[in-house]
């Protein structure tokens, strides 16, 4: 298991060097040059040249870049120009709340999205399976930002069943330890406010999952199928094994490999992804900062960010790799 853990980390340095000189030389490209995009309309030659001065951007490109390199190196990803802050503090401070929404929208759709699977495969060709094609189909082509809209309209104005925006009502006084507002209200036994934070996470929670529920059912019934037709689950059930032992030992365990590597790539996007999802419900995550760093011409909030994502899905996919030991001891002698 070590020396798959090593291969995959060998494979990852490489792939975030590559990324890191596009994303350099994307900079270096931006029209009239960094230092008039970072400044827009007060892009006077004196201003340009104090900005070329100040970031390096006068210097040679191979020195730029190891300035760069060293700077991300050393955790420095910048200032925002929308708050003055470093790009990584920003992160911070709005991370909690966007892993919190992608958790909740990741267990909704693991949580129907495997058992709907799992059901149209037993019942193929017939009802339960078509309205489960069905569903996975509309769950894919209706936009999420619309469906955020619908959620919003129906269950938080029409019929008042859960908050219309933000993280935590303002009634609220709550005391934050992680900036998790779900697990502080847990660790502190404030049962309203874990409560209250738990409300405002279902509306955007359902509206970001829908999509990866869908993928889910889809990858997982193709799986299920697949496995259902193999030879030895036919001698499982001709030795008169119960089918709750079937469905368990050999079923679902051997379904769930390519199940796990789609849970896993669609956490990374639930992360990465939850712009219009923030935006809908004024959910003050990393998605919403990021759509406010597109309209400022932010820079360097963009450039952090998709270092940011790229190193994070690097470890997501690690740790998929890592899960595979465990869901399939074949893999670990390969």
């Amino acid at each position: 298991m070590l020396r798959v853990i090593g291969r995959r980390i060998s494979l990852l340095i490489p792939t975030l060097i590559g990324l890191s000189i596009l994303l350099f030389l994307w900079v270096r490209n931006l029209p009239g040059g960094p230092a008039t995009a970072l400044l827009g309309d007060k892009a006077t030659p004196e201003a340009v040249a104090r900005v070329n001065a100040a970031y390096g951007f006068d210097r040679p490109l191979v020195e730029q870049y190891f300035q760069y390199m060293g700077k991300l190196l050393s955790g420095d990803f910048g200032v925002s120009l929308q708050t003055g802050r470093s790009v990584l503090e920003e992160f911070g401070t709005r991370f909690p709340a966007t892993v919190e929404l992608a958790v909740i929208a990741l267990v909704f759709a693991i949580g129907v999205g495997i058992p709907m699977g799992y059901w149209a495969a037993r019942n193929l060709g017939r009802w339960q399976d078509h309205s489960s094609v069905v569903l996975s189909l509309l769950g894919i082509v209706v936009p999420v930002f619309f469906l955020a809209f619908i959620l919003k309209w129906l269950f938080a104005i029409q019929l008042p069943w859960f908050p219309t925006d933000g993280r935590q009502s303002a009634r609220i006084d709550a005391t934050h330890i992680t900036d998790f507002y779900v697990l502080d209200g847990l660790l502190t036994r404030e049962w309203d406010a874990a409560w209250d934070a738990f409300m405002h996470l279902v509306l955007p929670g359902i509206a970001l999952g829908t999509i990866p529920l869908a993928i889910i059912v889809r990858i997982t019934r193709a799986s299920v199928l697949e496995v259902m037709n193999a030879d030895y689950v036919r001698t499982a059930r001709a030795k008169g094994l119960t089918e709750k032992i079937i469905r368990n030992r050999f079923i679902l365990r051997n379904a769930m490999l390519p199940v796990t590597t789609t849970i896993g790539l669609q956490l990374g996007l639930l992360i990465s992804g939850a712009v219009l999802t923030e935006t809908v419900f004024a959910f003050n995550g990393i998605g919403r900062f990021l759509r406010d760093a597109i309209f400022t011409l932010d820079y360097p909030v963009l450039q952090g960010f998709i270092i940011f994502i790229a190193i994070l899905y690097s470890l997501i996919n690690l740790l998929v790799d890592v899960s595979y030991g465990f869901i399939d001891p074949r893999v670990r002698v390969q």
